[in-house]
């Protein structure tokens, strides 16, 4: 209940000198210059997660949000959009709570307060994120992460800290439930909260915390740090006795979700009306905030998200498997790239065998690799652009059933229509691969539930050129997403089906005898 001054006035002769003193004090206290509205707002603002999911719904003062939290309580914050053009919103809104543009440079968009900063980035192109690499920020701001790509967030966050005594740090995502399959990373992120299959669903707010191995999240119990050794978590160790970075400290994760009815400045407006009118799946998305309302594939894309989906959901280990048919090797030399090896069974695929840059230095070290992963005298088809041709070279003279593939090369068939013509080999595989998925075949592959593989089989993009389909080449996906899609090309590999040599059928082994009796044939 608020007074007037007049009844403020009116009071004055009834209070002790005690409560006029208390009175003076909160009179003369000055007015918070942001303060969260009631209900999800305030229990983001004052979570104690390290990394803060919030949103959903379209309406629910996520921008109020980011601004408030970096104009009251961090000291050096940083918000980010996909394009610059974009932050055009949140300067506004920071211009209205301020009153102006004091301390705001455009042309550098940091915006410096008397007793703190906040600056203003954008990534719009894979690597931009570099740009802001060794600049600390206690608060990172990531606004509508489903347009921002994964690997740009995930780096920088590795720049969330402080020297600030007391300060503590944070990021903050704020988004809507993706409207493409290249935002569905922050269902992953969030999987607790947001992807419905989660084995141990988590409530609004609550605390989960992961830990963040090579690129990869696990979750853990609680926030103890740890170190790997083999696969095992170590929490009782001699610090002394390990580099700070072998030391892995778990970051607590939450997800809040809001809608407009969480927010009573819109609820008055005609912007309720405008989100019930939107069409389905965006009326949903963005009145509820629902997940599960249709993502869409873009229209070019290779392979259906829903049937690769479909593939991965009728995994299962089989009690006794079959003889192995094929496997795909997409070959890393260093760096941070992995050599990714694929089985194939007929047509149940196995999980991913994933080595390090680092563990396949040079061509001998993967062809031992890919013989260790071998069974039955299984064809072995590597990629032998690049550096997949010293291993190719190694296992060819080990007499081993191995195919150079050269996706440059031309086709060598057509669509399983026969009126599809390929622009190149890679197309040819991609799309085979395609059509092996596809329901209408029920060919029943299976593929392993795996979040990577699931990335790279959705991510390539098709076109025309000329009378021909081309699938994008790996340089053109590093372009647009900045990662390569090294999962998906070992599983397209895998799902080669080489033809006998003459040298298989005059003189076949006991698994050559098997392969020329299978009957899958994705290429029909």
């Amino acid at each position: 209940m608020s007074y007037s001054e007049a009844q403020i006035a009116e009071l004055l002769p009834y209070l002790t000198p005690e409560e006029q003193a208390e009175l003076d004090k909160l009179l003369s206290a000055p007015e918070a210059l942001w303060e969260p509205l009631p209900g999800p707002q305030t229990a983001a603002f004052n979570s104690l997660a390290d990394i803060v999911g919030y949103g959903g719904a379209a309406g629910g003062g996520k921008t109020d949000l980011a601004v408030g939290l970096a104009t009251t309580q961090h000291d050096r914050s940083m918000i980010i959009r996909q394009e610059s053009t974009q932050l055009a919103g949140i300067i506004d809104r920071m211009t209205e709570l301020l009153g102006g543009r004091d301390g705001f440079n455009g042309q550098e968009k940091i915006w410096r307060l008397s007793d703190r900063q906040v600056e203003f980035g954008s990534v719009p192109n894979p690597g931009d994120e570099t740009k802001y690499q060794g600049r600390p920020h206690d608060m990172l701001v990531f606004d509508e992460a489903t347009n921002l790509r994964e690997k740009a967030v995930r780096f920088l966050l590795g720049w969330l800290r402080t020297t600030k005594k007391g300060q503590r740090c944070r990021a903050l995502l704020t988004f809507n439930p993706p409207t493409t399959a290249e935002g569905r990373w922050v269902i992953s992120f969030f999987a607790p909260w947001l992807d419905d299959k989660h084995p141990n669903p988590a409530e609004p707010g609550e605390l989960r915390y992961f830990a963040t191995v090579n690129g990869e999240d696990f979750e853990v119990e609680d926030g103890k740090p740890f170190v790997l050794v083999g696969d095992d978590r170590i929490y009782d160790f001699d610090q002394s006795k390990y580099k700070p970075v072998d030391i892995i400290k778990p970051m607590s994760r939450t997800f809040i979700p809001s809608r407009i009815t969480d927010n009573p400045h819109l609820v008055g407006t005609g912007y309720m009306a405008t989100l019930q009118a939107m069409p389905e799946p965006l009326r949903s998305q963005m009145l509820y905030g629902d997940f599960k309302a249709g993502i869409e594939d873009d229209p070019w894309q290779v392979i259906p998200t829903a049937w690769v989906d479909e593939a991965m959901e009728r995994w299962t280990k089989p009690t006794r498997l079959q003889v192995m048919d094929s496997l795909g090797v997409d070959v890393a030399r260093g760096g941070k790239d992995k050599t990714i090896i694929a089985r194939r069974h007929n047509t149940w695929f196995d999980h991913p065998i994933e080595l390090a840059g680092s563990q396949t230095p040079d061509g001998p070290t993967v062809a031992g690799a890919v013989v260790a992963a071998m069974r039955d005298r299984a064809r072995i088809h590597v990629d032998v652009i690049g550096v997949g041709s010293s291993p190719y070279d190694f296992l060819r003279q080990a007499e081993l059933d191995v195919y150079g593939v050269n996706v440059a090369e031309a086709p060598t068939a057509t669509s399983k229509s026969g009126n599809l013509q390929y622009f190149n080999l890679r197309t040819q595989l991609w799309w085979q691969l395609r059509e092996a998925l596809d329901p209408a075949n029920n060919l029943g592959i299976q593929l392993p539930p795996n979040k990577q593989l699931r990335a790279d089989l959705t991510t390539p993009k098709w076109s025309m050129s000329g009378i021909k389909i081309k699938v994008e080449s790996r340089e053109d996906i590093v372009k647009r997403l900045g990662r390569s899609p090294d999962y998906g090309s070992a599983y397209v590999l895998a799902n080669m089906d080489t033809p006998l040599t003459p040298r298989e059928i005059l003189h076949p082994t006991q698994s050559t005898k098997h392969n020329a009796r299978r009957e899958y044939n994705p290429y029909g």
